[in-house]
């Protein structure tokens, strides 16, 4: 049976064009996918991210689980509130999901989890605790709304109490503050400044009336596929998944290898994959001629052998075909891409396009 989130009803009245996202009945736009785009990019825009899964680790030994299940090392998290983002790997290097950890306090830290991968990521988060001083909670009582753009903080300010307001006044990104049984990530899947807002389900739709009034645009999947593309930022199950590994994702930023002897589930397969020379790498695609790239499609590379388009699409911002690519690591600066049997020219860049929505 499909899920639905709280805000379902919301979506419906507003007229959000409903579909089945990985057993979620969730909106893929309102009337207009390139204007939620666009009022991500120039102005304040949210999206209903209640589908993700909510995960608290709990107790003393939450710290070293922690660092021995993900990539990279929360012992960076210099203090309450920081956040990081990481992989998660199976022993032999491959990404079973990729999420963001925050630190309530030095025995408390939120998993933010992919909803296509909950029963994985739980069955695996489990069975990897054994032995450790933890306890593991699933937060499903609570809701999320992700709200993103040059104006989130402003619009924010509109409908939060004072004691809100001041709590978000000195939030820097990838840091997170609780007021009463609200959590405010300034976290976000879109490229621009936001705020993610986990709060119990009963008050959300109270939080998306008070926004709308304020002008701030409800969003669907495609404007969120199209904002992440352009930031770089990738999606598990296209760009990456368990038959790749962080190195060959444009994720080698994530591994932490000191101290050796964290040893992080994955290590050993990821050290010989960089000893050995990664054979593969992810790059972004900007193309030349006339077309829309899209994932599947084959990248053709001179002198190598075929690469693929993980995520292709139009960007809005910059007016062309962009795409994601995994390719041999010896690819150049230019390749070919075949789109319904036409060659067509493509530029080879780093997998990140837009910042802030300016242009990189």
């Amino acid at each position: 049976m499909i899920a639905k989130t709280p805000l379902h009803a919301a979506h419906a009245a507003a007229g959000g064009q409903l579909v089945d996202f990985h057993g979620w009945e969730m909106p893929l736009h309102y009337g207009s996918q390139l204007s939620e785009h666009h009022a991500v990019r120039q102005d304040a825009g949210m999206f209903d991210v209640s589908h993700m899964t909510i995960l608290d680790i709990l107790g003393a030994g939450g710290r070293q689980f922690l660092r021995r299940l993900l990539t990279n090392d929360v012992d960076h998290l210099e203090h309450n509130g920081k956040a990081l983002y990481s992989c998660m790997c199976n022993e032999h290097g491959g990404i079973i999901d990729d999420l963001v950890v925050y630190q309530r306090t030095s025995d408390n830290y939120r998993l933010v989890l992919n909803s296509a991968t909950r029963e994985h990521d739980l069955a695996w988060i489990r069975a990897k605790s054994e032995g450790y001083a933890v306890g593991l909670q699933e937060r499903t009582e609570l809701s999320m709304l992700a709200v993103q753009g040059p104006n989130a903080l402003a619009k924010l300010n509109q409908v939060l109490t004072p004691a809100q307001v001041d709590a978000l006044s000195t939030l820097t990104y990838f840091e997170s503050v609780e007021v009463d049984d609200w959590f405010f990530g300034r976290t976000g899947y879109t490229g621009e400044d936001g705020f993610e807002v986990l709060l119990p389900a009963t008050k959300i739709n109270a939080l998306l009336t008070a926004l709308l009034a304020v002008g701030v645009k409800p969003c669907g999947l495609g404007a969120r596929d199209t904002l992440r593309l352009e930031a770089g930022m990738m999606l598990y199950g296209q760009d990456m998944d368990e038959t790749t590994t962080p190195l060959e994702s444009g994720l080698a930023w994530t591994v932490k290898w000191e101290p050796a002897e964290r040893n992080f589930i994955g290590m050993g397969a990821l050290l010989a994959q960089k000893d050995q020379g990664v054979p593969r790498k992810l790059v972004g695609l900007i193309l030349k001629d006339k077309g829309i790239m899209r994932s599947g499609q084959t990248v053709l590379v001179a002198g190598q052998v075929n690469g693929v388009i993980t995520s292709g699409s139009y960007s809005p911002t910059l007016g062309n075909s962009i795409a994601l690519a995994r390719v041999p690591a010896a690819t150049g600066t230019e390749v070919k891409v075949d789109i319904r049997g036409k060659e067509l020219h493509a530029t080879v860049t780093k997998p990140r396009f837009v910042k802030h929505g300016k242009a990189l």
